[in-house]
């Protein structure tokens, strides 16, 4: 690695040159230059430089000047090279502060001393959705993120498949820097996968006769279905009702990501047929993956899931976004006949 030139061996080095090119009459051309390597030059055009994977020292001089980053690109490129910051160029996403010498602009890029991204997100539909949002976020493009969610050969390595790995990335906030590769990235979602289950809540699964990942599957129906968390846990009940006695889900969740249509608000018996593994109106069990990423309050929901009768459920009539629960189909009948002649009283079709 290169030495880096001290500020103070510059300054001497400044003294003895501004006194030879004093004696030459050159004395002002040094101290306009040194005054540019200590003073101020950074503008406030942008707030941040962002500076891609791969990139060199040509491509980040465009980008400043193109930008408008400094007030003077001669003395930035001056400095630069001086500094032999040409030859350490590191990607990132960089905070600039107005009034930034060249110096200290120059030194930050020379460290790599980049501003961590926080990356939020709750709930997404489709693993789509979630690359879409993290690409906006983060240096790597949509396509990249969905490569490797698809990859059976990496998603393996976390003892996922394809159909399921969407589960092993659980909503939170996250500290990150911009240009963290997906492959850093995915498994820092594994990561905190992995803390959020304990042995604890491990037996939990266990002791409902579910993997981890099907509990996540769960959860995603669970949470689709309810609005309110304080129903998550009865919802979850009532599912676990269902998968122990052999009988189908039929949840009409998973009809509409079956279908991929969202804007879905009546699932009409026209729908129940689609031919997907995720119907399970056709298909006893749980579907192969998530039918959403699901919230950690739903998965909580399902390992602690209230011990009820329950083996129905239907929207309420009154349009609250809670729902009528049922031990048997001649009480869901009355509860479900309430909920149509509501759809039918607000002309909802679809």
């Amino acid at each position: 690695m290169a030495k880096q030139t001290s500020s103070g061996g510059i300054f001497r080095k400044f003294i003895i040159a501004l006194v030879v090119l004093i004696v030459l009459g050159l004395g002002g051309t040094l101290i306009f230059y040194y005054l540019r390597y200590f003073g101020p030059n950074v503008t406030g055009n942008e707030e941040y430089l962002y500076i891609h994977t791969g990139e060199d020292f040509n491509d980040v001089y465009k980008t400043i000047r193109e930008k408008g980053i400094v007030k003077d690109t001669a003395t930035f490129s001056w400095a630069a090279y001086n500094m032999k910051y040409a030859e350490h160029v590191k990607p990132g996403k960089y905070r600039l502060h107005e009034g930034m010498s060249n110096r200290k602009f120059i030194r930050m890029l020379q460290l790599g001393e980049q501003e961590q991204v926080e990356l939020s997100f709750h709930v997404f539909r489709t693993k789509e959705q979630f690359a879409g949002f993290v690409s906006k976020k983060l240096e790597a493009d949509s396509l990249t993120l969905l490569h490797y969610l698809d990859s059976t050969d990496f998603v393996k390595q976390y003892g996922f498949n394809t159909d399921n790995a969407f589960v092993m990335i659980m909503p939170d906030t996250y500290q990150l820097y911009w240009n963290i590769s997906p492959e850093k990235f995915y498994k820092r979602m594994y990561s905190h996968y992995e803390t959020f289950w304990t042995p604890e809540r491990k037996q939990q699964a266990a002791a409902i006769n579910l993997s981890e990942p099907q509990v996540s599957i769960l959860a995603s129906i669970v949470d689709a279905e309810a609005v309110y968390d304080d129903e998550m846990p009865t919802i979850a009940g009532l599912y676990l009702n269902r998968l122990r006695k052999g009988m189908k889900l039929e949840s009409d969740p998973t009809i509409i990501f079956a279908m991929h249509d969202f804007t879905i608000h009546r699932v009409l018996n026209k729908y129940l047929s689609v031919n997907s593994p995720y119907n399970t109106y056709l298909h006893t069990g749980l579907p192969p993956g998530p039918v959403m990423l699901p919230s950690v309050n739903a998965v909580k929901a399902v390992l602690n899931y209230q011990k009820n009768d329950y083996l129905y459920m239907v929207a309420k009539e009154d349009f609250s976004n809670r729902h009528n629960f049922a031990t048997n189909v001649a009480q869901h009948n009355i509860n479900a006949q309430k909920f149509r002649k509501a759809l039918d009283e607000h002309n909802i079709k679809k």
